[in-house]
């Protein structure tokens, strides 16, 4: 898989994509990970991005030929099957999109700032807006860097346990039963005698009766789904 990125300040994603499992998956080319600054498209001797809005109001807008120009540029070397503008007023990000999106072979996330972009780009290139929650942030750039890690992660080969990625939270739109490790007992308190039966079928029954107990106390709505 391929993942692009569009970005004003490429620099914020350097980090999430040079360590642990992000790391690994490019190691092992099964994800390829590239950040294009979008400072290069800008217009004038100023790399201008953004200007006023029409009809005034605060903020300013990312404008048009920039992003076009960028955009432009990358589809004349691949296609992409899915190009996403991170905003807050996307589809709220959940994990079944993540696991449709890690079946893609080719994505362009394009990471807004300032007051957002241009309509007419969203009309013209864009093919899904994704938020990853409700509040705003100064940029598009961690909304990015939350969606390459989910769905990177879910790419065969990634991690060393395939099975691992299948029992988190929200893929059976549960969350995760509680897990343990050693010692057995801590501070007073143990572990639950089940986990230590050797029965797998009861121990499998155990934790999907925690994970519809957890998931109806905290996230009642998942149920509700």
């Amino acid at each position: 898989m391929r993942i692009d990125i569009i970005s004003v300040m490429p620099e914020l994603l350097h980090s999430p994509f040079e360590h642990s499992i992000m790391k690994r998956a490019q190691e092992k080319g099964l994800l390829e990970v590239e950040v294009h600054n979008l400072r290069d498209y800008g217009l004038g001797k100023h790399k201008q991005l953004d200007d006023y809005q029409f009809g005034g109001g605060a903020g300013m807008v990312m404008m048009c030929e920039p992003l076009a120009n960028c955009i432009d540029d990358l589809q004349k070397e691949r296609t992409y099957d899915e190009i996403i503008f991170l905003t807050p007023d996307g589809e709220r990000y959940r994990q079944s999109i993540a696991n449709q999106l890690s079946l893609k072979g080719n994505l362009l996330l394009i990471c807004g700032h300032y007051k957002g972009i241009d309509e007419r780009i969203r009309e013209l290139y864009v093919t899904r807006e994704i938020s990853i929650g409700d509040y705003v942030l100064s940029g598009g750039e961690l909304a990015a860097a939350v969606l390459v890690d989910s769905i990177g992660r879910l790419l065969p080969g990634v991690l060393g346990d395939e099975q691992s990625a299948l029992t988190d939270s929200f893929q059976d739109d549960l969350l995760a039963p509680p897990v343990y490790t050693r010692p057995a007992s801590f501070r007073g308190k143990d572990i639950p005698d089940i986990l230590r039966s050797g029965n797998t079928a009861k121990i499998e029954e155990w934790r999907y009766e925690q994970a519809l107990a957890r998931t109806q106390a905290r996230r009642p709505d998942l149920l509700e789904d």
